[in-house]
């Protein structure tokens, strides 16, 4: 998918619940909106062409489904082969923490320098930003690390792939999903993702990891398949935060773990692309 073929006259269902499901109350608002004219575009799990009345709606009037969550091609297992090329995979103490954001703050920051870096959609609504990806939670388990290959293949010795992390290593729910990717991304350096304030994971009553047992476990299971990799950084989400509250925060988390820290979205990603770019890769 393309931005080209997700035109102007396209209503995007922005939703993501638990489940990726489609609530039967929103059926007759997407009918109304092919019937007027309107093309569809949804990231669930739950296909928007597998809705009848939507599919048979959308073909009367000759409009386009667009189930972006779905792959549109097969992939094999991952082979853990070296590639060329750089890879940085943003990674989180839990889920929704701004692992998406952080990836395309980098790939801004980079840019901005005359690096060499493509952001890497993994979940639907990257690929809906960058008009490309795979959604690696709509991929078959076994397949999860040979799609994170496929999406960062071989390239420039001096290019960065910036890859959009997804769920967390220590989230009941999701972990099996991180961990392919990490496998898959053989990522050479990981920035940290985290919500201060944040005490336990999403939905359920588990603490938060600390910051010092979420690097180690990030770092130990990336060096799996790439025994270079490291922990170059770590981005904070200071929404709920006063703008001091945050900086100081930043601040203290720097001075904990010897790394860049800061709010992508307050500060940017220079300090982070900063430390990056230092290191003799």
């Amino acid at each position: 998918m393309s931005p080209e073929q997700v035109g102007a006259k396209t209503l995007v269902v922005g939703i993501v619940n638990v489940g990726g499901y489609m609530a039967e109350a929103w059926i007759p608002t997407l009918t109304r909106a092919l019937e007027t004219g309107l093309d569809l575009a949804a990231g669930l799990h739950h296909r928007l062409a597998d809705v009848s009345l939507l599919r048979e709606t959308a073909a009367r009037f000759g409009r386009t489904l667009h189930d972006v969550r779905q792959p549109k091609r097969t992939f094999g297992a991952g082979t853990g082969a070296k590639r060329s090329g750089l890879r940085l995979l943003t990674v989180g103490t839990d889920c929704i923490v701004g692992k998406k954001y952080t990836a395309l703050a980098l790939e801004r920051a980079l840019r901005a320098r005359g690096v060499k870096a493509d952001f890497r959609a993994t979940g639907q609504t990257g690929i809906l930003i960058a008009g490309r990806g795979v959604a690696v939670d709509a991929v078959i388990a076994d397949f999860i690390s040979g799609a994170a290959e496929w999406l960062s293949p071989d390239n420039e010795a001096d290019h960065w792939d910036l890859i959009e992390g997804q769920g967390s290593l220590f989230h009941p729910a999701y972990a099996g999903v991180t961990l392919g990717l990490i496998h898959g991304s053989q990522p050479d350096a990981l920035v940290l993702c985290h919500e201060p304030g944040r005490t336990h994971l999403l939905g359920l009553p588990y603490p938060v990891a600390s910051l010092r047992k979420s690097i180690a476990a990030n770092v130990a299971a990336a060096r799996l398949t790439n025994s270079r990799a490291r922990m170059v950084g770590i981005s904070i989400n200071t929404a709920r935060l006063q703008p001091a509250q945050g900086a100081a925060i930043a601040d203290a988390i720097s001075q904990q773990t010897g790394l860049p820290c800061c709010d992508p979205i307050r500060d940017g990603a220079e300090r982070i692309a900063e430390h990056l770019l230092a290191i003799d890769w």
